[in-house]
């Protein structure tokens, strides 16, 4: 399976489908938060660019390597998405969305894909009405993972993502609505951006391995956050029926980091008490036309990674509530028009 791209921070899927791993504040393990901010991103590198300094079964896995510290969290942001397309996030091949073995096909019943540009990021597991766990890095091997918990085995590690577009005729449907839409616009002056950047090859992805002894990274969850994950409003039969494109995302600690690719990994996590104290923002993200799946029930009992790495002891305030800014739609009931 080719056409998966890393352009600068960002992975690039058929289909137009743009991801990129965001570093951010980890949540308390107790209590449901706002979503914390995005602090910077996680830089990427082509497994096979370091094929000699790798574990052998990252180079049969193929596809890129990101650095994180332990307990570190992160979420993914899906920004710059140019078609409809649906993407299977993983977490030790366990599905974030429905909490099922992982899949090279759709499914509806759970839903095991979010829907883009619909969904903006994924910050956690689907494991609670209108809510999602933050994704949290912890090391394999003590059972902490999603992986770990719901399947009893710690083998992956990494995160995986699997493209879909729509099928031939939907997308020809849809890009005609399109310049429908175009064509009734005033016309405007295109800004120019300068040439393209320069992607690399495709990483190669080899078809099912044979798991080795673990390695790396793999993500737990942390604490709760208000985030829904979307249900998708097309027939399961608008999507091709195989996917366009996947890529295996391998975690590593920052002196993996260091000893395989020679770079300094990014610095150390922010302190999030420092952070709130400072007056800087949290977000809230509403989307009143959009229908929250429900919670996976596979994903409802996995627990923080504080019940195997011991309490989090790191202050911490809530922020007011005028640091925690709405964004699209405000959550609540719709303004009423009267008489002018």
């Amino acid at each position: 399976m080719t056409g998966v791209r890393i352009d600068g921070n960002t992975l690039r899927l058929p289909g137009g489908v743009a991801v990129r791993f965001i570093r951010t504040l980890r949540l308390p393990e107790t209590g449901t938060h706002p979503l914390p901010p995005g602090l910077g991103e996680f830089p990427l590198r082509r497994v096979a660019d370091h094929a000699d300094r790798v574990p052998e079964a990252w180079r049969a896995r193929g596809g890129v390597m990101l650095p994180v510290y332990l307990r570190e969290a992160m979420w993914l942001s899906f920004g710059g998405t140019t078609e409809p397309a649906a993407l299977q996030v993983g977490v030790g091949k366990v599905c974030a969305v429905s909490g099922e073995p992982w899949s090279e096909r759709l499914a509806r019943k759970p839903q095991n894909y979010v829907v883009l540009p619909r969904q903006p990021w994924l910050d956690g597991i689907n494991s609670g009405t209108g809510t999602v766990k933050q994704f949290v890095a912890v090391p394999l091997g003590l059972g902490a993972t999603v992986e770990g918990q719901v399947t009893g085995e710690e083998v992956w590690g990494g995160v995986q993502l699997q493209s879909f577009s729509l099928a031939e005729e939907p997308l020809a449907r849809w890009r005609e609505s399109r310049e429908r839409e175009r064509a009734t616009r005033a016309p405007m002056h295109a800004p120019s951006f300068g040439a393209a950047p320069q992607m690399m090859a495709a990483p190669q992805m080899a078809a099912a391995p044979v798991p080795a002894a673990p390695a790396g990274m793999g993500l737990g969850v942390g604490g709760s956050m208000r985030q829904e994950v979307y249900k998708d409003d097309r027939p399961l039969s608008d999507w091709a029926e195989r996917p366009g494109g996947r890529v295996f995302v391998h975690l590593v600690t920052p002196p993996q980091w260091r000893r395989i690719t020679g770079e300094e990994p990014p610095p150390s996590p922010v302190d999030r008490a420092a952070y709130t104290q400072a007056g800087l923002p949290w977000y809230d993200y509403y989307d009143q036309d959009a229908e929250d799946l429900a919670p996976a029930d596979a994903l409802e009992g996995v627990k923080p990674v504080g019940d195997w790495l011991g309490d989090d002891h790191a202050p911490w305030q809530e922020p007011y509530p005028a640091q925690v800014l709405p964004l699209k739609d405000a959550p609540g009931k719709p303004v009423e028009d009267g008489d002018w």
